[in-house]
């Protein structure tokens, strides 16, 4: 979809969007909501008992609200909710949400998930239209390594296998965590041009799958 480049030539939002119990004080999403001004928390509410059509309705309000294009940087079920706020909100490919960073998706459809997790489930399998990145831990308790890789398939995301690091939270000791920063770097890069006109998909998935090395894992801190 053509937009003037007048539109275009701005500076993404980068909204995040925690998971079940919300990002506390130590989590790289706080933690980059401090030192990015360009960045901010969704208030998604029902924190610890979240619903899902409610969690979808805040994300939409707050991607409507939201000078585009927007950059959505989802952690655990945040993951699960950007997916079916692009399933239940369908935008045009890479607007207004240009791209995403989802990183430790949680497994919804485990067997015995969690009762808070339970009605998001079936994840959604539609390509999100947007550019993405998923990333995940091969000893996250929330999610198998190969069922991280299957979301990101069925999303059309870019995977990253992120070595052994847990959740991938505050937990996982990684503070400002500057390989996610750079990961969101590639995400920016993928969403928009030079002249910040929306990269084709075909461009968008090659700037995602630049190889960090060979077999595009992050290095451990």
């Amino acid at each position: 979809m053509a937009r003037a480049m007048s539109d275009l030539a701005v500076t993404p939002t980068i909204l995040t969007v925690p998971g079940l119990g919300g990002s506390g004080s130590a989590h790289w999403q706080s933690l980059w909501e401090k030192s990015r001004p360009d960045t901010r928390r969704v208030d998604l509410g029902m924190w610890e008992r979240p619903h899902r059509n409610t969690w979808v309705t805040k994300l939409d309000q707050a991607v409507s609200s939201a000078r585009a294009p927007v950059i959505l940087v989802a952690h655990s079920l945040g993951c699960i909710a950007v997916a079916w706020w692009a399933t239940m909100s369908p935008q045009p490919y890479g607007w207004p949400v240009a791209g995403a960073l989802l990183v430790a998706p949680a497994d919804v459809d485990r067997p015995q998930v969690a009762v808070e997790l339970a009605p998001f489930a079936p994840a959604p399998k539609q390509p999100l239209p947007f550019p993405s990145i998923v990333v995940a831990s091969g000893d996250d308790p929330w999610i198998d390594l190969d069922r991280a890789h299957s979301l990101a398939v069925d999303w059309g995301s870019h995977f990253v296998d992120a070595g052994p690091q847990g959740h991938l939270n505050a937990a996982s000791g990684l503070g400002h965590w500057p390989e996610g920063q750079e990961l969101l770097d590639r995400v920016l890069a993928a969403a928009g041009g030079p002249h910040g006109e929306v990269r084709s998909p075909g461009d968008a998935r090659a700037i995602l799958s630049l190889p960090r090395d060979r077999d595009d894992r992050l290095p451990l801190g």
